[in-house]
Formats: structure tokens, sequence, C-alpha cells
């Protein structure tokens, strides 16, 4: 038990010290600098404590070291506050909210970017009002640029021939590309992007070509009633962070995690599971729970779920949602 235990301190001076280092290396908006020469001193810092621990005699004494470092970093890391006033980048410059009126559902500030390239483009955003009775499909949609296991995954809504995709981001500020690492120590924002399907779709089958993302959609099979309440529950979390902001995390708040949790709003939801950090098996996960067309095998509804092409073709058109999703050809 003695060495269990104290295999057990090793291990936890090991986890500390590197996540210790890395938040620091990505602590707020302090100067680089800063970051840095504080990061290495901690680590150095971590490192003589792990040696000291060696020693039976300085065990003890290191070990309280370690924790009171440790503890300060973390008391400092925890004390950051999200914030919706930052300098963003353009497309992350607003957030939707919606108005309830009975049935009928405004949504404020849809994006919907005029792109000649993926960064160069015209922003802009309208507001639509939808009837919550005409509310009746949802589609995922799954876009995949280095492999099958990574994706990202968003869900758009059809209101008849009108479809509404919500997309949950990463919000950059001016400066700021995306790092998944960084992502788990504060350094993004939560942002759902409501979009027309002619910006968040076409910007990654028209103009995204450095990687090239397939994107691939899926139609969800559900009730009703499940898809109100599903709807209903993005709409309370967009509302909510027009408020209140929160943290982006790359394990418990991203593209995948939050829309699970938002699935539960529904009786018989998937339970969770692993293919959903690995996001790039959500598709395969959703047909396997029943929530997917199940009429065709899983590899050919993947084929036909493919809309690069019918996009590029689509392009600029105003019935552009309709057009990809015509039936894939043979």
């Amino acid at each position: 038990m003695r060495g269990a235990m104290l295999a057990s301190c090793g291990v936890g001076f090991i986890c500390s010290a590197i996540w210790g280092v890395l938040a620091l290396v990505w602590f707020d908006d302090a100067p680089f600098g800063a970051r840095i020469a504080l990061a290495s001193a901690f680590g150095l810092a971590s490192l003589a404590s792990l040696v000291a621990f060696v020693s039976p005699r300085l065990r003890w004494r290191a070990l309280a070291v370690q924790a009171v470092l440790f503890g300060l970093v973390l008391w400092r890391w925890l004390a950051l506050e999200p914030s919706n006033d930052r300098d963003w980048l353009p497309e992350n410059s607003r957030l939707a909210h919606v108005s309830i009126d009975g049935d009928r559902i405004t949504v404020h500030d849809i994006r919907n970017f005029d792109y000649r390239t993926e960064t160069d483009y015209t922003p802009a955003w309208y507001d639509r009002t939808f009837d919550l009775r005409r509310l009746d499909s949802a589609d995922l949609v799954a876009v995949y640029w280095m492999g099958p296991a990574i994706a990202h995954v968003f869900v758009t809504f059809g209101f008849g021939d009108d479809h509404l995709a919500i997309s949950i981001e990463a919000r950059k500020r001016h400066g700021q590309g995306y790092s998944t690492l960084a992502g788990f120590f504060r350094q993004y924002e939560l942002i759902y992007v409501v979009a027309d399907e002619r910006d968040v779709i076409r910007l990654r089958t028209n103009y995204r070509h450095d990687p090239p993302e397939e994107v691939r959609v899926f139609r969800l099979t559900g009730s009703r009633d499940d898809l109100h309440r599903f709807f209903l529950a993005y709409v309370d979390e967009i509302n909510a962070l027009a408020a209140r902001p929160e943290f982006y995390n790359s394990l418990t708040t991203n593209c995948t995690s939050n829309i699970w949790l938002h699935s539960r709003v529904n009786p018989g939801h998937p339970p969770w599971s692993w293919k959903i950090l690995a996001s790039g098996y959500v598709p395969e996960y959703l047909y396997e729970s029943g929530k997917l067309d199940t009429s065709l095998p899983f590899a050919e509804l993947q084929r036909r779920s493919v809309v690069n092409v019918r996009a590029q073709a689509a392009d600029q058109a105003a019935d552009f949602s309709r057009r990809i999703r015509l039936p894939a050809g043979p």
C-alpha cells in the first residue's frame, strides 16, 4: 500500500506539473513573455519538488510545496471569467438571440456572409421569424478534414423549405486560431453560430480548400414533439449565452458534447459513448442508436450523405438548402 500511495503521489506530481505549465502558457491575455516565464518557473519548481520527493527525508515537504504551488495556479485560473466584450473576429462578432411569442420564434442576427474566399467576405446578418408549428425536420451535419475520427458536427433545423443551422463553436478573437489543446484552458468563449445554410455549409464545401472539407448531411429521426423539445433546448442556451457568457472547453462544452446534452430533454436519448468524443463517429453511433435512417447499410447512407458537389453547383442559389438535399446519384 505504501508503494501504491507513493506511486499515486508521483503521478499527481507529474500531472499537476504538466497541467500547471500548460495553464500558465495560455493564461488569459497576459503578455507572451510573462506567460512563458511563469510557466518555466512553475515547471522548474515542480521538477525540483519531484526530485526532492524521491528523498524520504524531504518527501512530505516536497509534496506540500507542490500542493501550494499548484493550488495558487488553480486558484488564479478558476478566477478567470468569460466575457462577451472582446475584440472578436468578424464571423464571431455577433451573438444570436431569440424572441418567443407563442408559436412565433424570431431569431435575431442569423449569419449569412457573402464569401469570395474563406478569408475574403462581406459580413451580413438578418432577422427571421419562424412558425414553430412548421418545424418538421432536423439534420446532423458532419464535416471531415483529417480522417474518419474527427469531425465538426452541427445541427440544422427545417421549417418546411426554410432551414436554420446552429453550429456550436469556440468564439475566437482577432489573432486567435483554433487549438484543441488551448481549448482546455479557457482560451475561448462558447458561441452558438446561428446561420443560413448558404453560409455555414457553403463556406465548408465551396471555400475551404486548405485542407479541403467533406460535408455530410444526415436526416435525424424522431417524433415532432422530440424535435420541438430539442430545438427549444438550443433556444434556451442561445439566449443564456447572450445574457451570461461561458467558456468553451475542448472536452466538456464542444460541438458534440453540447448536442448530446440538448438531446437529453427527450426520453430515449442515446446514452453517453466514447464516439461522442471521437466526433467523426457520431453519425455511425446515431445510426446504431436508430436515430438515422436504417433502411440502408450505413456505408451506403454515408456515401449518399456527401453534399459537396451539389453545394458547389448550387452556390448562392436561393433554394440552396433544397438543392443539397436532392437525391444523390447512383
